[in-house]
């Protein structure tokens, strides 16, 4: 049966690696091992960036870079409402019929019509959902905020909510979990993971019994940690078995042959070697993060005598530095929303999008997401990976069959 090919979306995979322990917290206190505890899945108990939490930060970073590169051409709002059109989106046109040469030398996703009206209000909470789409960019709430203006890239991208019409957005961000978890052991920091995950990841392939397979011909050597009892502790026994430290777990394990594929998760100054990677059993993975995770021990400050505030010690876990993630991102073409678009207004294209994503990411390494990130944490380097779709696999079949072909006839 022919497989349906889904031409609406596009798949990202996003990679991260924590430049500064990173705080996700749950909210509140809790009685336990610390006070503010981070947010973990509740399957596993591993820790994760939410969704939530990547979305928001980003469409806050993408006004930041929009607004850095376009407020100095933006015209006043009251010069947009002036215009004696009927509609915003006819507004826009007209100001930018009129202020061709100062609007049109943007490019890419900057140009974006409706970027005539965005505001650093596009971000964050929507101060005046209450208002309709039509007024969106000049009305102001009680305390003279605007809000979603409803009309630039980061509203049509993110999404907004208005009286008479909300908008999903066309981006879609998953939960970052952890792929690779750093822990100190003898033979120095190593980074753990599993089958599993590396499996979810689209990184791993066990080599196998077939020598002549030219993707295993790497051979790469990887710690792999046993539990006793378990089936693979006969296949130990025959080989040299060694031990290793993860945190306060002393384990068994022995160098195995796998083939991952680290390149996807190359960072502009870090690469993950082999001999750093172990593989751990999918029921200590949890345990071995949770009991690594940083704790960092804090305590109020009398303003007055600038001494520590008796009964004000508390501590906060975090995920440490150099821990990396991996999540997905979806950006849907606008053509799947053809039939909305008299309603929506103009939409932006998918390569304008992971275009306002790829420009804004660097704001991750100084600004960092989530809490305590003006005392160290929060840091984190993000990269964006194009997934292989059918089409591209059919594409380099195609490729390879017709460059065979070519050789074929050089050497006859």
């Amino acid at each position: 049966m022919e497989k349906k090919i889904n031409k609406w979306d596009i798949e990202y995979t996003v990679y991260g690696i924590a430049m500064d322990p990173i705080y996700i917290g749950t909210g509140g206190y809790t009685i336990g091992r610390v006070d503010n505890t981070i947010v973990r899945d509740p399957i596993t108990k591993l820790p994760k960036i939410p969704g939530s939490s990547l979305a928001g930060t980003w469409r806050y970073y993408t006004v930041l870079e929009l607004l850095s590169k376009i407020k100095d051409r933006q015209p006043d709002m009251n010069t947009v409402k002036s215009i004696e059109k009927p509609t915003v989106v006819e507004k826009i046109k007209e100001w930018i019929e009129k202020n061709s040469n100062e609007w049109n030398s943007l490019t890419g996703w900057y140009s974006f019509n409706g970027n005539v009206v965005a505001k650093i209000t596009c971000a964050g909470q929507d101060n005046t959902p209450q208002e309709e789409l039509s007024n969106s960019p000049y009305t102001e709430d009680k305390e003279g905020k605007t809000g979603h203006c409803g009309h630039c890239i980061v509203c049509k991208g993110f999404g907004f909510s208005k009286k008479d019409f909300s908008w999903q957005g066309m981006i879609y961000f998953s939960d970052l979990h952890i792929l690779f978890f750093p822990v100190f052991t003898l033979y120095g920091t190593k980074w753990i993971t599993t089958e599993e995950v590396l499996k979810c990841a689209g990184l791993f392939k066990k080599l196998g019994d077939n020598a002549s397979d030219q993707s295993q011909s790497s051979g790469q050597q990887f710690f792999r940690v046993l539990i006793q009892n378990e089936e693979k502790e006969a296949q130990a026994e025959k080989s040299e078995k060694e031990y290793i430290n993860l945190g306060w777990m002393y384990l068994p394990c022995t160098r195995e042959s796998f083939s991952i594929d680290l390149e996807k998760v190359k960072f502009e100054n870090f690469e993950l070697k082999p001999e750093n990677v172990v593989i751990v059993p999918e029921k200590l993975f949890s345990q071995i993060v949770n009991s690594n995770l940083e704790v960092r021990t804090s305590v109020s400050i009398n303003p007055i005598t600038g001494a520590a505030k008796e009964g004000a010690l508390f501590t906060s876990e975090a995920i440490p530095r150099g821990t990396i993630f991996y999540g997905d991102l979806r950006i849907f073409d606008k053509s799947a929303f053809a039939e909305l678009e008299s309603k929506a207004g103009e939409l932006p294209s998918s390569c304008a999008l992971i275009e306002a994503l790829s420009e804004s990411k660097h704001f991750f390494e100084t600004l960092g997401i989530g809490g305590m990130t003006t005392r160290g944490f929060g840091r984190l380097k993000l990269e964006l990976k194009r997934k292989e779709t059918e089409d591209d696999k059919n594409t380099s079949i195609q490729s390879t069959e017709d460059s065979k072909t070519v050789s074929g006839g050089e050497q006859r």
